[in-house]
C-alpha cells in the first residue's frame, strides 16, 4: 500500500479506478486509492457508481475488498431507472445510531416478512486494517435462504415467491449500483491531525454477480456494441424482452413464469388474427358461411421447426414439436421434460430461463 507516495501523474504511483476490476491475485496487490483526508474535519466523501445500461438480477453477494481498512461509514445504493433516482440498499457504520440514527442489525435478524427492510450493520466496519478480512458484503444468498433454506436446497419455494411478489423481484433487480464512502477507517477514537495522509479509501476488488433480466424469455445475453442485450425468444423483443414482436400481439405480453415448478411457463407471444377468412361450411341445413381466424401463412406467420401451414388455420407439426406454431418441443410437457427430471439444484426452470451472466468487470463505470 503506497500511502502518501500515491501520485496520479506518475504511472508507477497511480491508482486509477480500473484497478478495482483487473485480475486478482497479483503481487503486489493492485488497487484504486482516493485522495487523503487532508481537509479534515471536512468529510472525505467519494461516490463510486457502477452502470450496466441494462437491467440486472443479482444472483450472489456483492463483495467489496478494501486495502485501506474498511470504512467507518458507508452506504450502498441501487437504481432501477438507470441512475435517475436512487434508494439505499444497506448502511454500514462502526456506530449505526451515531451515524444514521438506526439500530444496528445483521442479515440474520431478518425474516421472510422483513426481508425488504433496509438495515444498518456494524459487522463490516470494525478495525483499521484487518489482515484476514478486508471485505464488505451485501448478502444476497442469506436473503435467498429465508425462502430456500440454509443450503438453498428448496429453490422451488424461492422461485414461487419471486414469481408472485413483484416487490421481492424488484429488490434483487438493479440497473446501477452506487457506493457512497462517507468516513475512512481511523482505527482510533481520535483522528491524528498530524498524520492525515494515512486516512483514505482503497479498494482492490468489486464483485457483482448477476444475470441479465430478460423476463424469462431468453437463454442468453450478449455484449454487443458496448451494450448488454437479451437474445429474446418466445416471439418477444426489447432490451429486457419486455414486449411482443410486431404481428405477435394476439394476446397481452406476459413475463415467463417459474410456475408450475419445476418446468415453468414460457408465456409465448402468439400471432395476431389478421382478418377473417371466409370458408364454406356445408351442413344438412344447406350452405352457410363461418369466420375462421388466420393462424399461419407462408409469409408473416410461418410454422416453426419444419411445420406446415394447413388452410391458414393450423400448423401440422413434426412429431417432436407442438404448439400453435410448432414453437416448443413436445418433450417439455412430458414427465421428466427434455433434460431429465428436476434435480432441485439452484437455477431457473428449463422452459423459462435467463442465462447466468457474471458481472465482475465494470461496464460503463464512473467515479465521482
Amino acid at each position: 500500500m503506497c500511502n502518501n507516495e500515491c501520485d496520479a501523474t506518475t504511472e508507477e504511483l497511480a491508482h486509477p479506478p480500473q484497478l478495482m476490476f483487473d485480475t486478482e491475485g497479483r503481487n503486489p496487490t493492485t488497487f484504486w486509492q482516493s485522495t487523503s483526508w487532508k481537509r479534515y474535519p471536512k468529510a472525505l466523501l467519494v461516490n463510486i457508481t457502477l452502470s450496466w445500461n441494462k437491467t440486472i438480477e443479482l444472483t450472489d453477494d456483492i463483495v467489496l475488498t478494501f486495502e485501506s481498512g474498511r470504512p467507518e461509514q458507508m452506504v450502498l445504493e441501487k437504481s432501477l431507472d438507470y441512475g435517475r433516482s436512487w434508494q439505499p440498499y444497506q448502511f454500514y457504520a462502526t456506530d449505526c445510531l451515531d451515524a444514521f440514527t438506526m439500530e444496528p442489525k445483521t442479515v440474520q435478524d431478518l425474516t421472510q416478512h422483513t426481508l425488504l427492510d433496509i438495515i444498518c450493520t456494524e459487522e463490516y466496519s470494525r478495525g483499521y486494517v484487518w489482515k484476514y478480512d478486508k471485505t464488505v458484503r451485501f448478502e444476497i444468498k442469506d436473503r435467498f435462504a429465508l425462502f430456500a433454506g440454509p443450503r438453498l436446497h428448496n429453490m422451488a419455494s424461492l422461485y414461487g415467491q419471486l414469481d408472485t411478489t413483484k416487490n421481492l423481484r424488484d429488490f434483487f433487480t438493479i440497473t446501477d449500483l452506487r457506493i457512497r464512502l462517507l468516513r475512512p477507517a481511523t482505527g482510533a477514537t481520535m483522528v491524528d491531525e498530524n498524520n492525515l495522509s494515512r486516512y483514505f479509501y482503497a479498494i482492490s476488488d468489486i464483485k457483482v454477480q448477476g444475470r441479465c433480466k430478460c423476463n424469462l424469455h431468453a437463454n442468453s445475453c450478449v455484449f454487443d456494441k458496448e451494450k448488454l442485450s437479451c437474445e429474446c425468444e418466445h416471439n418477444t423483443t426489447g432490451p429486457d424482452c419486455g414486449r411482443c414482436k410486431r404481428n405477435y400481439q394476439g394476446r397481452a405480453w406476459s413475463a415467463g413464469s417459474y410456475l408450475p415448478i419445476p418446468k415453468g411457463t414460457a408465456n409465448i407471444c402468439v400471432p395476431n388474427n389478421i382478418g377473417p377468412v371466409m370458408r364454406p361450411n356445408v351442413s344438412s341445413l344447406g350452405v352457410a358461411n363461418r369466420k375462421e381466424a388466420r393462424v399461419c401463412d407462408n409469409e408473416l406467420m410461418r410454422c416453426q421447426n419444419g411445420g406446415a401451414c394447413v388452410n391458414n388455420v393450423r400448423c401440422s407439426c413434426p412429431p417432436a414439436y407442438a404448439g400453435l406454431l410448432c414453437e416448443r418441443r413436445r418433450c417439455e410437457t412430458e414427465l421428466g421434460g427434455c433434460r431429465g427430471t428436476d434435480s432441485g439444484a439452484a437455477g431457473p426452470p428449463p422452459c423459462a430461463v435467463d442465462s447466468p451472466l457474471l458481472l465482475i468487470l465494470l461496464l460503463g463505470s464512473t467515479l465521482l
